[in-house]
């Protein structure tokens, strides 16, 4: 969905990376961490906070994604003109950490869900070892327009809403928000033990809403919060119909200036990425 908050800046360069699977590690039932580096990665420059990216992944009998010869300008016109059978299956992911290491090289986390329908990604990472290549388009600047959580200089206070899919987003973000800022936090995982340690200067209250607990996880739990006074900037992300419900709330029931909630469907229950993101792109007022 389009952002809604201060303009952001120009794209900056995306370009192709060529990043090798460093090691994979288990967080919880439903997600897989898995950190990728090698000197594919040099130049890889996210922006923190929500930085997103597209991974490339082999379609299935594939034993690496078939990817455009360059990968920069006009990528996406190169890769549709590859036959459909045959290119990369792209999906969004965004970064969870990047860190500089002391010899030089750049690592790169990317959270993924293992839903139980089991797409392409969840497939990849399950399988995923140390040494495997996956093939990213992603920042070569780090301020750049796939970073969309973007507050105001006048906030006073930030509410984050994310389910698992946007909890890696969620977790950057709080990391990156200054320190004594209020903030009012709604987690939704589908497991007990998907809970996070998670980092913080800001103020933070944090509900973690938890499935297999029978946590209520609609908009519900925002509508029966009492909320900071002050001026709020808001960053809702995850299922499709779950953002517009909780976006609807704050901008017209609660009087939020719709230009500082900031939207992102990150996946629309039923529909693989490619039609959610029609979907969405038909749906989103004009």
């Amino acid at each position: 969905m389009t952002p809604t908050t201060a303009t952001a800046p120009e794209a900056a360069p995306f370009r192709l990376f060529e990043l090798i699977v460093l090691r994979t590690r288990r967080l919880g039932p439903s997600i897989l961490r898995i950190t990728l580096g090698g000197p594919g990665a040099d130049g890889f420059s996210g922006g923190g906070r929500d930085q997103s990216l597209s991974v490339l992944l082999p379609r299935p009998g594939q034993s690496e994604a078939v990817v455009p010869a360059g990968g920069s300008g006009a990528w996406h016109e190169k890769w549709r003109a590859l036959p459909e059978d045959e290119r990369a299956v792209p999906r969004s992911y965004a970064v969870r950490a990047q860190r500089l290491r002391a010899d030089g090289s750049t690592e790169v986390d990317l959270d993924f869900v293992l839903h139980d329908a089991g797409g392409p990604g969840c497939r990849w990472a399950l399988a995923a070892a140390p040494g495997d290549r996956l093939a990213v388009l992603g920042p070569a600047e780090a301020d750049n327009a796939a970073v969309r959580f973007r507050p105001p200089a006048d906030t006073d206070w930030v509410l984050i809403r994310a389910d698992e899919t946007a909890l890696p987003a969620a977790a950057a973000a709080l990391e990156w928000l200054p320190a004594g800022l209020p903030a009012r936090v709604w987690l939704e995982v589908p497991c007990t033990e998907d809970r996070q340690a998670l980092n913080t200067a800001a103020k933070a209250r944090i509900r973690w809403l938890v499935r297999n607990e029978g946590a209520v996880c609609g908009v519900e739990t925002v509508r029966a919060a009492e909320l900071p006074g002050g001026t709020p900037y808001a960053w809702i992300a995850g299922e499709a119909s779950g953002v517009r419900a909780l976006r609807h709330h704050l901008v017209h029931e609660r009087g939020f200036d719709r230009e500082r909630v900031m939207s992102a469907a990150y996946w629309r229950r039923g529909l693989p990425e490619e039609q959610a993101r029609r979907a969405e792109a038909e749906a989103e007022p004009r």
